[in-house]
């Protein structure tokens, strides 16, 4: 399988992060990076560093504002006296629609969601890089590739248009799904992290040639809270073109594998001809953040059964963290795909 990797991901390098009001570690550490690629290896994928495509492919489902911010955040939030190393914000606004501040205080606000996307003055290179990780994947498909794997750290998926949030800056499993549409295909996100894709879903939400489906742990009392419900299901042009398939916590390889079933059927319903895969690796039973129940063995049939649609696969690399069992599940899932 062919697979991408630019070490420039590696600069980003958050300190901490803020849950339950108290400053922990943060759990997105560069050493992931290692981790996955041994991973992947262990599969038989074969690693190349992405071209640069430049900040179209970025700037097709991010707004300018918020890609603008994002550059030169950090530069501007050390001008502050007494600012911290990493920009957090302290205030939101209650909706989108309200003011856009001049401030780095207040841009800070409008465009972190929460207090677990701290921006150092690596971020926007990492992320940048990232994002092309996923391009060259998403190209290398539309080029004729089966199967790719993108190791974009960081990841992805609660990154919305204008907005970062969960460790997230630049949308790469989105992006690359309005790579591949802008090529003609017709694609569907296949978001398997623990955590919902709200990011993802927010940045399709009303469109209807990208499909947009979510198997996570359910939101009513778990990270993002406030979206992955199963009522959310599109609006406009996109009503019915986003599904939310939550599970209990905790829930094993059956109970999940029940929900692949009725993702797949949506998709094959959506007459998809390619799936971006966001691959979270957070369902674990032994991950960090304790959501889902998912066996190193259940992430191969998780890959066996997405490959079995018959359809280009890219997979996008999404969380996953420091654990025993981080990369054998890789190796399992990627496995799991090439054996399909």
């Amino acid at each position: 399988m062919k697979a991408f990797l630019d070490d420039r991901q590696r600069a980003h390098d958050p300190r901490h992060f803020m849950a339950n009001g108290t400053r922990l570690p943060n759990p997105e550490v560069p050493a992931r990076i290692d981790i996955l690629k041994a991973g992947a290896e262990a599969a038989g994928c074969v690693f190349a560093a992405p071209g640069d495509a430049g900040l179209a492919p970025i700037a097709a489902v991010h707004t300018p504002e918020y890609l603008t911010f994002l550059e030169h955040i950090h530069a501007r939030w050390m001008r502050i006296d007494g600012a911290a190393e990493e920009v957090i914000p302290n205030i939101h606004p209650a909706n989108r629609t309200d003011g856009y501040p001049l401030s780095a205080v207040g841009q800070a606000g409008y465009h972190q969601a929460d207090t677990a996307c701290p921006i150092s003055a690596e971020t926007w290179g990492s992320a940048y890089w990232s994002a092309q990780t996923a391009i060259a994947a998403a190209d290398a498909v539309v080029a004729g590739a089966r199967a790719t794997y993108a190791l974009s750290r960081p990841p992805g998926h609660h990154a919305f248009a204008d907005l970062a949030g969960g460790f997230c800056f630049l949308n790469n499993s989105g992006i690359a799904a309005e790579r591949l549409r802008v090529a003609g295909l017709r694609p569907a996100i296949l978001d398997i992290d623990v955590h919902h894709g709200n990011g993802t879903q927010g940045m399709f939400y009303a469109h209807g040639d990208v499909l947009t489906v979510s198997i996570h742990a359910d939101p009513a009392r778990f990270y993002p809270f406030f979206w992955g419900h199963a009522q959310e299901r599109g609006q406009g042009p996109g009503l019915g073109a986003n599904l939310n398939l939550p599970l209990p916590r905790r829930t094993g390889d059956d109970g999940y594998m029940g929900a692949l079933d009725t993702a797949l059927t949506r998709i094959r319903g959506f007459a998809a001809d390619v799936i971006v895969v966001a691959l979270g690796l957070d369902a674990h039973i032994d991950d960090p953040f304790q959501g889902l129940a998912v066996t190193t063995e259940g992430f191969a049939r998780i890959g066996a059964a997405i490959a079995g649609t018959g359809l280009p696969l890219v997979c996008v690399q999404e969380g996953g963290y420091v654990s025993d069992a981080l990369g054998a599940n890789l190796t399992s899932f990627l496995t799991g795909v090439a054996d399909a």
